[in-house]
C-alpha cells in the first residue's frame, strides 16, 4: 500500500481552475464587445491569478497560455482565428502572455512560501508542545496517552498506538468515517537502540511531509523514552550508593563509638578483678565512676540507634501530654551532674511559662544530645546557657555553648546523619544527636535551628506547641529520673 499522497488530486484541481477561469473569464469580457480588448485583458490577468491560487503555479503558466489564445481568438483581428494580422496587437498579445506568465509564477511562488511558512510554523509548535508533554515529569503512560491525543488531533487520525517497554498511550477517532484504513509505522529508535513503536492510521494517505515530521516526533519521543531509562539507572545507583554509604558510615559509627567505652568499661573491670590489686576507696570511686559514666554514655549511643530506626521507618510518633519545660530540663540536668562536674550550667527560665504538649521521654531525648553536644564542643571552664521563653504560641528552649562554633554555610548540614564536624580536639560523637532531635522536634510540630552565639560559640534552639487542653501539669515519675 503507497502511504504517501498521489499528487492526482492536486494535478485534477490545478487543471480545472487552470481551464475554468480563462472561460469565465472570456465569457464575461464577450458581451462588452470586440473593442473592449483593454478590459479583456484584466480579466484575462484576473483568470490567471485566480487560477495561480485555486491551483498553484503549474496552473497559472497554463492559464496563462489559455489566456492569451482567447483573447487572440475573440478579440484580435481577424476574430475567430489564430492569425495576427496587426503588430502591435501581436505584441499586445506576447506583453500580455509575458506578464500573465511572471503575475501567475510570482504569485504562486509567494502562496507556496506562505504555506510552507505556516507548515514549519506549525511544526514547531507541535516540537515544542511535545517536548513540553515529554518533560512534564507525569507518570509515563498519562504523557503517552496525552501524545497520541495530540497526534490524532493534528494529523487527523482514525487510530494513534505508542508502544513502548515503560507503557502505551492509545488515542482512537470517534468520528466513523468511510473508506480504506491506511496505517503507517515508525520505530522508536535512537543510537542506544529500539525503544517501541508509533502506529497510526487514518483514511487519507500521508504526504511526505507528514511521514517526516512523524519521523522527528518518533525521534524526540525515543530520547525521552532513553532519558527517563536511564534516569531510572541512575536514581537506583543513586539509592544504592547512598544505602551503601549509610551503611558503612552507620558500621564505622557502631564500631567507633561502642568500642571507646567498651575498652574503658573493660579496663576499669579488669582493673579491679586483678589478683593482688590494691586500690584505695579514692581510686575505687573512680573507677567505679568511669564504668557508671561510659554505661551511661553506651546507653545513649544504643538510644540513638533505636532512635533511628524507628524514625527511618516511620514510627517515631510521640506520645503528648501537658508538661512543663523547666521540670524535664531539671530532670535532664539532674541525670547528667556527672558529665556536667567540671561545666558551669547557667539555667534562665522565664516566670509563668505555659506547658508544652510533648512527649516527656523524647524531649528530654532532645535535650540529653543538645546538652552533651554543648559539652563535647565547650572549652575547659566555660559555661553552657540554658535558656527557656514563651515566644508567640511555642515554648523557646536556647542552649548556647562558647566552643569554636559552626560557620554559617554548615548550620543545616549538622542536621544530617553522621554528619561529624572536625575540630581538632578528637570529641566527634556519632553524627547522630542532632539529626534525631531534629525528627523528634519535627514530630512535635516544632522547628528546630543553629545560630551564632554571641562573643563566639553555638545557639541550638528549638520551638515546642504549647499545650491547649488544660490537665494535671506534672511528669509521670518514670518519665523524669
Amino acid at each position: 500500500m503507497d502511504l504517501l499522497a498521489s499528487s492526482a488530486p492536486s494535478r485534477r484541481r490545478a487543471v480545472i481552475a487552470a481551464i475554468v477561469a480563462p472561460v469565465v473569464a472570456v465569457a464575461l469580457a464577450l458581451p462588452l464587445g470586440a473593442d473592449h480588448l483593454a478590459t479583456a485583458t484584466a480579466l484575462g490577468l484576473l483568470a490567471v491569478v485566480a487560477a495561480a491560487a485555486a491551483g498553484g503555479r503549474g496552473a497559472g503558466l497554463l492559464a496563462s497560455v489559455l489566456s492569451f489564445l482567447g483573447l487572440n481568438y475573440f478579440f484580435t483581428e481577424p476574430r475567430h482565428t489564430l492569425a495576427v494580422h496587426q503588430a502591435s496587437d501581436l505584441v499586445a498579445l506576447f506583453a500580455f502572455l509575458l506578464t500573465a506568465l511572471i503575475v501567475g509564477s510570482l504569485l504562486s511562488r509567494a502562496l507556496e512560501e506562505r504555506a510552507r511558512a505556516e507548515r514549519r510554523a506549525m511544526e514547531a509548535q507541535l516540537l515544542a508542545q511535545t517536548t513540553a508533554e515529554l518533560s512534564s515529569g507525569e507518570p509515563f503512560d498519562t504523557i503517552l496517552a496525552d501524545l497520541a491525543a495530540t497526534l490524532l488531533r493534528r494529523f487527523d487520525l482514525d487510530r494513534c498506538e505508542i508502544e513502548t517497554p515503560n507503557g502505551t498511550g492509545v488515542a482512537t477517532s470517534e468520528v466513523v468515517r468511510s473508506g480504506e484504513e491506511r496505517s503507517i509505522s515508525i520505530p522508536l529508535t535512537t543510537a542506544s537502540g529500539e525503544f517501541g513503536t508509533l502506529t497510526l492510521a487514518r483514511r487519507s494517505p500521508f504526504s511526505m511531509a507528514d511521514v517526516d515530521l512523524l519521523r522527528t516526533l518518533a525521534a524526540q519521543t525515543a530520547l525521552a523514552i532513553e532519558r527517563a531509562a536511564l534516569d531510572a539507572e541512575v536514581r537506583a545507583a543513586r539509592l544504592d550508593a547512598e544505602s551503601s554509604q549509610l551503611r558503612a558510615a552507620l558500621f564505622s559509627s557502631v564500631t567507633h563509638d561502642l568500642r571507646t567505652p567498651l575498652s574503658s568499661i573493660k579496663a576499669s573491670v579488669s582493673g579491679l578483678l586483678g589478683e593482688g590489686a590494691h586500690y584505695d576507696e579514692e581510686q575505687l570511686d573512680e573507677m567505679l565512676r568511669t564504668v557508671l559514666e561510659e554505661t551511661d554514655h553506651l546507653n545513649r549511643i544504643v538510644t540513638n540507634l533505636l532512635d533511628l530506626a524507628r524514625m527511618r521507618s516511620g514510627s517515631l510518633v510521640p506520645s503528648k501530654q501537658p508538661i512543663p519545660i523547666e521540670e524535664l530540663i531539671e530532670a535532664v540536668l539532674r541525670r547528667m551532674r556527672r558529665s556536667l562536674e567540671d561545666v558551669p550550667v547557667r539555667t534562665t527560665i522565664r516566670p509563668d511559662l505555659p506547658p508544652i504538649d510533648a512527649d516527656p521521654i523524647e524531649i528530654q531525648q532532645v535535650l540529653s544530645n543538645v546538652i552533651e553536644n554543648a559539652i563535647r564542643f565547650s572549652p575547659p571552664g566555660a559555661p553552657i546557657e540554658i535558656t527557656a521563653a514563651r515566644w508567640r504560641d511555642d515554648v523557646q528552649v536556647r542552649i548556647v555553648d562558647h566552643g569554636p562554633g559552626i560557620p554559617a554555610e554548615e548550620r543545616t548540614r549538622v542536621f544530617e546523619e553522621f554528619y561529624r564536624r572536625d575540630t581538632g580536639t578528637g570529641r566527634g560523637g556519632t553524627g547522630l544527636g542532632l539529626a534525631i532531635s531534629r525528627a523528634i522536634v519535627l514530630a512535635h510540630g516544632g522547628r528546630i535551628w543553629v545560630e551564632g552565639a554571641p562573643g563566639g560559640g553555638t545557639a541550638v534552639l528549638f520551638e515546642l506547641p504549647v499545650a491547649t487542653v488544660s490537665a494535671p501539669v506534672g511528669a509521670p515519675e518514670d518519665a523524669i529520673p
